[in-house]
């Protein structure tokens, strides 16, 4: 049974195998890699989930452009099926761009209500830290994000470019 779990290092080569799935320079949406990371040994990659974990620790300062943020992955036994994160505020960038939370599910997992899944969990997640209302976007293009979001309540406030291209951007009530 699939569920939320915080990132571990012991899903090591199921997330590398997930991450050729999706190819070299594909964004992972949810996921918190940054360019700077080193995943590709269990060393670089133990301190790239520890990284994850730290960031949701208010009392720690986090990265310039970044926000507080708790990050969950999508997981099966021992295989890693995606990722999503709960950004706990919005900077500039988030509030036009990037929105509260943003998820993906490897392309061998999807049409499995993965996502769905995720978001109602993260939803109840949002409403623990206080948060009354939160935004996700999505390309305009990406008929299951629509889907994953309007079935969570989604509603439609605009479609609008940003600096990453246009986005439909949602808020769901909380």
């Amino acid at each position: 049974m699939p569920e939320l779990i915080s990132p571990s290092p012991h899903l090591h080569t199921s997330w590398l195998a997930a991450q050729r799935e999706w190819g070299p320079d594909a964004h992972m949406d949810g996921g918190g890699l940054g360019s700077d990371d080193e995943v590709d040994t269990p060393e670089g990659f133990a301190a790239w989930v520890e990284r994850l974990r730290r960031c949701s620790d208010r009392t720690l300062p986090v990265d310039h452009g970044r926000v507080h943020a708790t990050y969950w992955w999508i997981a099966e036994g021992d295989t890693y099926l995606g990722a999503i994160d709960l950004r706990h505020y919005l900077n500039g960038f988030l509030l036009d761009a990037g929105g509260h939370i943003g998820y993906s599910v490897r392309p061998s997992a999807r049409r499995r209500g993965l996502a769905t899944l995720a978001l109602g969990a993260v939803l109840h997640e949002a409403r623990v830290l206080g948060m009354d209302r939160v935004l996700l976007t999505c390309d305009p293009d990406n008929e299951a994000s629509i889907r994953t979001i309007e079935g969570n309540g989604g509603l439609l406030e605009d479609v609008r470019d940003t600096l990453i291209g246009p986005k439909r951007r949602y808020w769901i009530d909380l």
